[in-house]
């Protein structure tokens, strides 16, 4: 009977939800949050790439994202709680563009209730908790929140926080924190997370309101706050006086999704992809603070700092075997500089049977760069990654290279104008990428004069973090039968964003996406590489189709456009040559066994809670990384170890990576993978002589 009177619906949802909400709530809208509410709703129906309408079914997910970003661990709410917010799940819709922002102030008024009387009550009963736990019974505890349902009542949800404070204890107790210290660790941890809860206003609330619709759209349209409208990445970008790296919110956990290329924590070389930071400590021995639970922002204050002083990170490695693993890292803050991403070369011996070798040249681009102001200028000598690779590939010339790879690994993007001017290196003229805005109108960018270029044989080298204009560059080679792909499927972020100025904050939202020229995007696939090296980066964590509502791979029309080199039928052959000489490779065989390690410890969903079986858990984990150390050393000759502790310089610790010496054995990897893209570059080189020779004709 309501179906076709919307603000009967809305009015009852407001009544049966204030039945059950305090009297007088704690944090409430503003006039200008109301107003910036409506206009917010407006921009993404108008001009967001997907083009989706704020009705019934996006109010429904709006609810989901909203309580699954409050309590996406289960760990406040009740399944009393959660039915009571039914209320709202078809009318959010009519509410936000008329400025009504109550369901997302109630809900959080009642989740702040909630998470301020269960800190409160860990705070009040931890010392008799911890001494109550027995470390021999066996239990289990679910790590992964997806396995949890929502508590029945609050008897249920004490016994699941028992067995979480007790799963954080053990890993304190397996870290060989000192027995004394687990407590008050803890009390530390609450006790902030506490101080800090009774800390929210009204902008984090509409903030949290706002983007869990924004990212209902696609994850990189997001609102900002005043307080956060600095910082144009919502991910937090460290670039400016800090360690140079983007960060974001993995559960209770502050997750380094990328780094910055040249920047302070990249030329370090120990903080790496899908770290997770769980302390931060100032200069050389200033105290470490537990960051585990804090917001993105208040930790990226602790690790903001002014150029040349240091900060100390305490994080859980990516491949780490569990959380009890940590690792403390020292950077020296700095901003990043032009000259410090600048494109740089080296020459590689490549074998070529019998004994004799191929000289190839290697260009490898951390950024895609361009110094406008100095272009503004005038100045004749303005750097860009067009002008040095220009350079470079001359120079390389010079020395009687006979192919080039190009090394996109990490490198993030950068300049669009960039990825289109190298390209024109590569090929005489022609388009290199498709934009088509939300208004579906199609824009093609790229070389439009004939000009010389390189035409030697080609490689690019890419991985997962390749984004972006990397994606663009490598596509194009690819599209055109340029080059030969090789390395791992690129991160996949096929879309453009624009920031609209809001009466509160700003909206950053995406509105064009990027198309190869087959007519094929970039978005969430990326690009897939002609042969597949093993992956150094867990997809589920790292990449476009990792996070969630993330706009889906798609096609328009291609552009037609010359192939330079029948490549197509070389792959197959490439690709069992690369097969039959990476098995027989013991530092290849080491990283796809380090790999497959990897892989087995993120599939661990649920923990036990016994201290003996935990033990013998990780001692099964440190032997099997130890025997994949061995099998190596044997591969080479050398001798094998009795425990990782038998030689420091070839430790690689519990984890299986060298807690002193990450940045060396990070190294050694990528020149594993750089030496293959070489041998796939000459061995495509010789099998075109080879072929050459049989279909030219005989001197007479």
């Amino acid at each position: 009977m309501t179906a076709n009177r919307p603000w009967l619906r809305t009015g009852l949802a407001l009544a049966a939800l204030l039945a059950t909400a305090p009297v007088a709530a704690k944090i409430w809208y503003t006039d200008s949050q109301s107003e910036t509410a409506a206009e917010l709703v407006e921009q993404l129906e108008e001009r967001h790439y997907a083009k989706l309408e704020y009705d019934d079914e996006l109010s429904s997910a709006h609810l989901d994202n909203y309580i699954e970003s409050l309590d996406g661990g289960k760990m406040f709410f009740t399944r009393g709680d959660i039915e009571s917010f039914e209320a709202f799940r078809y009318v959010m819709d009519e509410a936000l563009p008329r400025g009504r922002l109550d369901a997302g102030f109630e809900i959080f008024n009642r989740f702040e209730d909630r998470l301020t009387a269960r800190l409160e009550r860990v705070v009040d009963t931890l010392p008799a908790l911890y001494a109550a736990m027995d470390f021999s019974r066996d239990e289990t505890y679910a790590v992964d929140p997806e396995l949890r349902d929502w508590a029945a009542d609050d008897e249920a949800l004490d016994e699941r926080w028992r067995k979480h404070l007790k799963n954080q204890a053990l890993s304190l107790r397996l870290a060989d924190k000192d027995e004394e210290d687990i407590v008050d660790t803890l009390l530390k941890r609450y006790r902030t997370q506490l101080t800090r809860v009774r800390q929210y206003n009204a902008q984090d609330v509409f903030q949290l309101y706002a983007n869990a619709l924004t990212e209902l759209y696609d994850p990189h349209t997001n609102y900002f706050s005043p307080r956060r409208k600095e910082n144009f990445d919502i991910n937090m970008s460290l670039s400016l006086e800090g360690i140079g790296a983007v960060l974001q919110l993995e559960d209770e956990y502050t997750k380094v999704s990328r780094l910055v290329a040249a920047g302070p924590a990249d030329k370090q070389g120990e903080l790496k992809p899908a770290d997770r930071i769980i302390g931060v400590g100032q200069g050389d021995s200033g105290t470490m603070v537990d960051v585990i639970g804090w917001r993105l922002d208040e930790v990226v204050d602790l690790i903001r700092g002014p150029k040349g002083t240091t900060v100390r990170l305490n994080v859980i490695p990516a491949d780490a075997a569990s959380t009890e693993v940590h690792k403390e890292i020292q950077i020296v803050r700095n901003t990043v500089k032009l000259e410090e991403q600048s494109a740089h070369s080296r020459v590689l011996e490549v074998p070529a049977g019998d004994d004799s070798t191929i000289k190839v040249g290697v260009i490898d681009i951390p950024a895609f760069y361009i110094d406008f102001e100095a272009m503004r200028r005038g100045d004749d000598d303005y750097k860009s990654t067009t002008r040095d690779v220009r350079r470079l590939l001359d120079e390389l010339e010079s020395e009687g290279v006979e192919g080039i790879v190009v090394d996109l690994r990490n490198n993030g993007g950068g300049s669009l104008q960039e990825a289109n001017e190298l390209t024109g290196l590569f090929i005489e003229y022609g388009p290199t990428v498709q934009i088509r805005h939300s208004s579906r109108r199609v824009w093609r960018d790229g070389k439009r004069m004939r000009t010389a270029y390189y035409d030697g044989p080609l490689v690019v080298l890419i991985n997962r973090l390749s984004a972006s204009a990397s994606e663009i560059f490598a596509g194009a080679i690819q599209d055109y039968e340029r080059g030969i792909i090789v390395g791992d499927r690129s991160f996949g972020k096929g879309t453009v964003q624009t920031l609209v100025p809001l009466t509160e904050g700003q909206l950053k939202i995406t509105e064009s996406k990027f198309y190869r020229i087959s007519g094929d995007s970039t978005q969430h696939r990326g690009v897939v590489p002609d042969i597949t090296f093993p992956s150094l980066y867990d997809p589920e964590d790292i990449g476009e189709s990792s996070l969630e509502h993330a706009l889906s791979w798609d096609q328009i029309n291609p552009v037609r456009h010359r192939r330079y080199g029948d490549l197509d039928p070389l792959i197959p052959e490439l690709s069992a040559l690369f097969q039959e000489r990476s098995a027989s490779d013991p530092d290849f065989n080491f990283l796809v066994d380090r790999v497959a390690l990897a892989d087995e410890n993120d599939d661990i969903q649920v923990v036990s809670l016994n201290e003996e079986t935990r033990r013998a858990e990780r001692e099964a984990r440190e032997a099997r990384a130890l025997a994949i150390e061995n099998k190596r050393r044997q591969a080479l000759g050398e001798e094998p170890l009795a425990s990782f502790d038998d030689d420091e310089e070839d430790s690689a610790g519990e984890d299986g990576v060298d807690p002193e010496d990450g940045e060396e054995e990070g190294e050694d990897e990528a020149d594993v993978l750089l030496s293959e893209a070489g041998n796939i570059l000459v061995d495509a080189l010789l099998m075109r002589k080879q072929a050459y020779a049989i279909h030219s004709p005989e001197e007479e």
